[in-house]
């Protein structure tokens, strides 16, 4: 059997693609009507990212969810709530450790919402609850759209300078309209969307190329880069890495003191202890204005950190043994009639 083109690399080849972005606007910067252009362009690509993603979700598949309302309420919990408390703690380490703007966007990577595909991939994996952690990663990110800015003008303050009701408003139509307007039209386009899988998902991807590309383009007309030195871009790797290794523990061993069973921790672990790029990117770029491309580097990081580290876990949960059930008894005797 022929294996598949760069599968021998230990790095997603998707990862590979990030990184030559980021090259490609490190040498030829667009600037002037050219950032103008890229930029329109980019506004456009998020929405249809989005737009796909409402018309992909099963509007019965999301009602249904809710019946798992503890399991969806426990990852927005992780998400919202105890990572932006551990990127609180993190004030600590600026500025011995981090720079002020390395940890505005540690921050920020703390507030972001949670991953859908890749939730779902490693839930399936591992032999977890898959549907649950579709309405999970799902309703994370439509709670993002509004939390995710609220809490940045809240603890990041003047960092993200961008932000403002405008801004609020300009997420909302980037994300969440196409969203809902993804769901609407689902009932024509969706047979066309799964026919079409494949092909979709490098538009998904090349959409956060193209946003990758503009927010790191206008970083270099600015000068950001001149700020961050190899030894801070290393320190910044390792408080991430612990800042990985907390969230997945509390998200097992949290989620198993909850009373939740195997394949509902495994949901739990895999969307609450994740950040969405795709989510991320086009916010950052909005509340960030310039400093965009610096605000996103640690969740790009965290991003290929999350992939390989979740990657072992789920080849390592699926090899678990699944207690077997119990083998029905014989039925009780019925009482004789008299």
């Amino acid at each position: 059997m022929s294996r598949r083109p760069l599968s021998w690399l230990p790095i997603d080849p998707y990862i590979l693609a990030l990184v030559a972005t980021v090259a490609l606007a490190a040498l030829f910067p667009a600037s002037g009507a050219a950032a103008d252009a890229v930029g329109g362009v980019s506004t456009g690509a998020i929405a249809l990212l989005f737009f796909l993603y409402g018309a992909r979700l099963s509007t019965r598949e999301a009602l249904d969810g809710l019946r798992h309302w503890r399991l969806h309420v426990t990852v927005l919990a992780a998400t919202f709530v105890v990572f932006p408390l551990l990127g609180l703690a993190a004030k600590g380490l600026v500025p011995s450790v981090l720079t002020p703007a390395l940890y505005g966007g540690l921050l920020f990577l703390c507030l972001v919402p949670s991953t859908i595909q890749s939730s779902i991939a490693f839930t399936s994996i591992a032999r977890g609850n898959v549907p649950a952690a579709i309405c999970a990663g799902s309703f994370s990110s439509l709670a993002g759209i509004v939390l995710t800015p609220l809490l940045a003008a809240l603890l990041l303050g003047g960092s993200a300078g961008g932000f403002s009701a405008d801004s609020l408003v300009k997420i909302v139509a980037q994300l969440l309209v196409p969203f809902l307007a993804g769901q609407v039209l689902r009932r024509w386009v969706g047979g066309f969307l799964t026919r079409h899988k494949k092909v979709l998902g490098y538009v998904d991807r090349g959409s956060i190329l193209l946003v990758v590309y503009t927010a790191f383009s206008e970083g270099m007309v600015q000068g950001v880069w001149h700020q961050v030195t190899p030894a801070r871009l290393a320190a910044l790797l390792g408080v991430e890495a612990v800042l990985l290794a907390v969230m997945l523990a509390l998200t097992w061993y949290g989620a198993g003191r909850l009373g939740f069973g195997r394949e509902d921790r495994i949901a739990i672990q895999f969307a609450g202890s994740k950040k969405s790029l795709a989510a991320g990117l086009p916010m950052a770029s909005v509340l960030f204005g310039a400093h965009a491309s610096l605000a996103v580097l640690p969740l790009m990081l965290f991003h290929q950190m999350q992939l390989m580290v979740c990657a072992v876990i789920a080849k390592r949960r699926a090899n678990d043994p699944v207690p077997a059930q119990p083998a029905p008894g014989p039925r009780p005797a019925e009482p004789a009639r008299r």
